[in-house]
């Protein structure tokens, strides 16, 4: 078995390396009733960049590895929730593909790696469990570190990263543009888990940004009306992130002049939503080269 997944594995790798210069695109499809759509094959699909159709080179189904920064609030006001947020995080960590590298930041008015990058359950619920909540919320310097790691480490072409925290930012130097424009640029998915807000002068605030956060980045937030819904969402996230299909085009523009460049999937089947990141910089390093 071990073997066959490792062969698995190099095909995978072969077939995301075989093309020269690739945009990766994950795409969730979910049916009227918000259920999964996990039976679709490379014909049902069309990738257009800035509305031109483009033809697809690698076509990947569900439930391929992922490289996943975990980024735990631990500021103050997360001191009496804390139990719950380390659940959620495990039952994210147990629900995910076993494959998946993840690491873990833990921060507050400042972000503290925790855990590099690995496939060690014990290692992560130790790392999940190393934060004590004191202290300001600097989120958006949290997310930049997490981005970097995915940039540099991530091993997976797939990178996403999962917030846990009720949102409210009040201490980092780090703009949303700024986090927007990494993410465009690496193909890093946002999903957050929203905390219940205890002030109500700040939680709108704190739910917009995240909700732009994921939209833009092709990622999800669910908010929670009550913390005990915590290990829930976190295990439907991974679910998710599971059931996402990967495409890979070779764009027929290629100048590299640091335009936007817009991405949208057209799906062939009747009454489906379709969700996947807004597009790209057009710059050499976003561009995944043959290894």
């Amino acid at each position: 078995m071990l073997a066959m997944i490792a062969a698995l594995l190099c095909a995978i790798a072969l077939q995301f390396h075989a093309e020269s210069r690739l945009v990766v695109v994950d795409v969730s499809v979910r049916g009227r009733s918000g259920e999964a759509i996990t039976n679709l094959g490379r014909e049902a699909f069309t990738v257009f960049e800035d509305g031109r159709p483009q033809p697809i080179s690698v076509f990947l189904g569900e439930n391929v590895p992922v490289s996943v920064g975990l980024v735990i609030d631990n500021s103050g006001s997360m001191r009496d929730r804390r139990p719950n947020v380390e659940a959620a995080a495990l039952a994210f960590v147990r629900a995910s593909n076993p494959m998946d590298e993840i690491l873990v930041i833990n921060f507050a008015d400042r972000p503290r790696l925790d855990v590099p990058f690995t496939t060690d359950a014990a290692a992560l619920e130790a790392g999940i469990a190393a934060g004590r909540a004191i202290g300001g919320t600097a989120l958006r310097d949290a997310i930049a570190v997490g981005e970097a790691h995915l940039v540099q480490q991530a091993r997976h072409d797939r990178r996403i990263l999962l917030l846990l925290t009720d949102g409210s930012d009040n201490s980092s130097s780090v703009s949303r543009d700024q986090i927007r424009k990494t993410a465009a640029a690496h193909g890093i998915a946002i999903y957050a888990i929203g905390l219940p807000h205890d002030d109500r002068s700040t939680a709108g605030r704190a739910r917009h940004e995240l909700d732009d956060l994921a939209d833009s980045t092709g990622g999800l937030v669910r908010h929670l009306e009550s913390l005990d819904d915590a290990d829930a969402a976190a295990t439907e996230i991974a679910r998710q992130i599971r059931q996402q299909y990967t495409l890979g085009y070779v764009p027929a523009n290629l100048d590299f002049d640091g335009s936007y460049r817009r991405i949208r999937v057209a799906v062939k089947a009747p009454g489906v939503t379709v969700r996947t990141r807004g597009g790209y910089y057009a710059t050499p390093e976003n561009m995944r080269k043959e290894k």
